[in-house]
């Protein structure tokens, strides 16, 4: 019977995760828990870069040039996360543009979006272009390590770092963690992913997680701790700056 319970408490926060996480519609009738959702998100990251190589291999076998397909994967990248991250990357640069530090979260607070928050946003859809419109080879490989330790990165500063709000739309990540089971639980999947897909993901893999590690203590160094926002951000940069590093590994192996 505990057993029973365990299984259905799982099944309903990870439906909680993905109802969270993407757009992707659920059934009224299903009871849904967001209380540990975010353990789930590098799960969620790897169903979201499947589903997003899957479409890779459609656009390939209808002959979609690179870069026109490269643009379809990252705006249906977009549409399926609803763009929940994307707004964060917005949010922080236009508080990280406020010169005086204690200032910065009200200026993440305010609905308006700044210049700087629509460069960063450029920037990084630019980069996920760039970069898989580079990639000849493995670009599902590339898709699936992107999104699974992007997420990754969000669990490692829920964990690592203060939450700089009292209400904030992230606050219940940071209640609802456990650490280091949750940590270990997404790294310990996207590790074991990045192994069986190809030999290359073994030094990817690592790589990857260092670069989630340096996104989300850069972002604590300039705000102090994290918010909503913040855990967006570290996502899409993250999602970013490992497209990149695929398409220079690959270039150069």
């Amino acid at each position: 019977m505990k057993r029973f319970k365990l299984l259905k408490e799982l099944v309903q926060s990870f439906l909680g995760a993905i109802s969270f996480y993407t757009i992707v519609p659920l059934p009224d009738s299903w009871v849904i828990d967001f209380r540990r959702i975010a353990r789930w998100s590098p799960l969620v990251g790897l169903i979201l870069g499947a589903i997003l190589s899957l479409l890779n291999y459609l656009l390939g076998e209808i002959d979609c040039p690179r870069l026109l397909a490269s643009v379809f994967i990252v705006a249906f990248w977009l549409f399926l996360t609803g763009g929940l991250h994307l707004d964060g990357v917005i949010d922080t640069a236009d508080g990280l543009a406020v010169l005086q530090r204690e200032r910065r979260l009200e200026a993440m607070q305010d609905s308006r979006v700044g210049a700087f928050g629509v460069m960063a946003c450029l920037v990084v859809l630019l980069f996920k272009i760039a970069a898989l419109a580079d990639l000849e080879n493995h670009r599902g490989l590339a898709l699936i390590l992107a999104a699974g330790w992007g997420r990754w990165g969000q669990v490692l500063a829920i964990a690592l770092y203060p939450y700089l709000r009292e209400n904030g739309k992230g606050a219940f990540h940071k209640k609802f963690l456990r650490v280091p089971g949750d940590i270990i639980l997404g790294f310990s999947c996207l590790l074991l992913v990045s192994g069986l897909a190809a030999p290359s993901g073994l030094i990817l893999g690592p790589l990857a997680g260092l670069i989630t590690y340096l996104i989300g203590w850069w972002f604590f160094k300039q705000l102090g701790g994290h918010t909503g926002d913040t855990y967006g951000a570290v996502v899409e940069w993250t999602e970013a700056i490992v497209l990149s590093c695929c398409s220079l590994f690959i270039h150069y192996s």
